[in-house]
């Protein structure tokens, strides 16, 4: 391993010189293949960071599909039903835990994932590799690879694809640095350790989380941890199915993230299912029509006659009724929140996407606005105490 690694440019080609470096010591990773840049490597130390605080926090394997210092997807290694299998797309696999954590976390939010950077908690098998090698991505960060999925990630990118090995027991410095403007910024790493003890303060009326919410409400925290702020995370069976990232106002992020989780959950409609493309239309241009046939704005597209271009044959769109009652279906859905809900409106939000389980540091001055829309829904709310700003 080396001290430094010179990179190509910094976020922009106009950003020269570039490099990673360590003031003490070597590096903790090894480039395989590719050649990472500055915007990679803050995916892959990002992304690594929160999929082994995942592992540690549940004791199962988990992945994450990153993209520009924010989480498109993350998840923990669950089965797959045959629902699931059909709209990740990998119903001719067969899935090791490994595999099936990172296609729950490249498939929730599949537009989103496009061209992202992956983090495994664990070793890179050969069918991980294969899973990878048919999506578009920029590379991978792994604690090791086998020498069979080694092969099949050195001929994506026609071998260009960026692997890198991390050193799983590699601990950072507890203070860190970082410099704006010229100026040095210095603080203490957020070493909080997220785990069931959070949940212990309920304030609202309904008082039970099982355990499967409390685990749900530990990926939201850890995968906020590492998003931009303010940021909102929604989770389900394991995986998150929507992340608000880097906005302004805490109910955009609620909104922004249920919307993605409206629909992941619309992907597994029936009719949705029942699309019938026409042949060589790609994967890629497959998740865009799709979030355009579950969309308001698909009559447009019908009116337009572009369907002629992509369906076998005319499809039927969802009405808004269809879709809402759709939705209105979807339930046990948990809730995190990197900072507290300053008004009940995020509860209302979040309730349309089904949530009944709320994870959020508390201490707002409208608190009990706030409790008594949770309790009007009968969601159960945990204060932690923990606020989870990232930037």
């Amino acid at each position: 391993m080396a001290k430094e690694l010179e990179l190509k440019y910094g976020c922009n080609p106009n950003q020269k010189p570039a490099k990673i470096f360590m003031k003490e010591g070597e590096l903790p990773l090894t480039v395989l293949n590719g050649k990472p840049g500055y915007i990679n490597f803050l995916d892959a130390l990002n992304s690594w960071q929160l999929v082994k605080e995942l592992k540690e926090a549940t004791g199962l394997p988990a992945a994450a599909s990153f993209k520009h210092v924010s989480p498109a997807g993350a998840a923990v290694a669950c089965p797959l039903d045959d629902v699931m299998k059909e709209i990740y797309f990998v119903k001719t696999l067969e899935l090791s835990p490994i595999a099936s954590a990172y296609a729950r976390a490249r498939g929730a939010d599949r537009m989103s994932s496009y061209g992202d950077w992956i983090a495994l908690s664990d070793p890179c098998d050969e069918v991980t590799a294969k899973l990878i090698s048919r999506e578009v991505s920029d590379g991978i960060i792994a604690p090791g690879y086998d020498d069979a999925a080694l092969e099949i990630l050195k001929k994506k990118k026609k071998g260009g694809y960026n692997v890198v090995l991390i050193d799983e027991n590699y601990l950072p410095a507890p203070i860190e640095h970082k410099d704006v403007f010229g100026i040095t910024f210095e603080q203490g790493r957020n070493n909080y350790k997220i785990d069931e003890s959070l949940f212990g303060n309920i304030p609202t009326k309904n008082k039970n989380i099982p355990e499967s919410a409390k685990r749900d409400l530990m990926i939201a925290l850890i995968t906020l941890k590492y998003t931009q702020s303010n940021s909102v995370c929604y989770v389900k069976d394991g995986q998150a199915i929507g992340i608000g990232a880097g906005q302004q106002s805490r109910v955009h992020c609620t909104r922004l993230a249920g919307n993605k989780a409206d629909n992941w959950y619309l992907r597994q409609h029936e009719r949705v299912r029942s699309l019938k493309f026409k042949k060589g239309i790609g994967r890629a241009d497959r998740d865009n029509t799709i979030d355009v046939f579950i969309s308001d704005d698909y009559m447009d597209v019908l009116r337009d006659g572009v369907w002629e271009n992509l369906f076998e044959e005319k499809p039927v769109p969802l009405t808004r009724e269809e879709k809402r009652a759709w939705l209105d279906t979807l339930k046990g859905v948990s809730l995190g929140s990197d900072a507290f809900f300053p008004f009940g409106d995020n509860i209302e939000r979040a309730h349309r996407s089904g949530v009944e389980y709320i994870a959020e540091p508390g201490g707002s001055v409208r608190d009990d606005n706030v409790i008594e829309t949770c309790d009007l829904y009968n969601i159960a709310m945990a204060f932690t105490g923990m606020r989870l700003f990232h930037h």
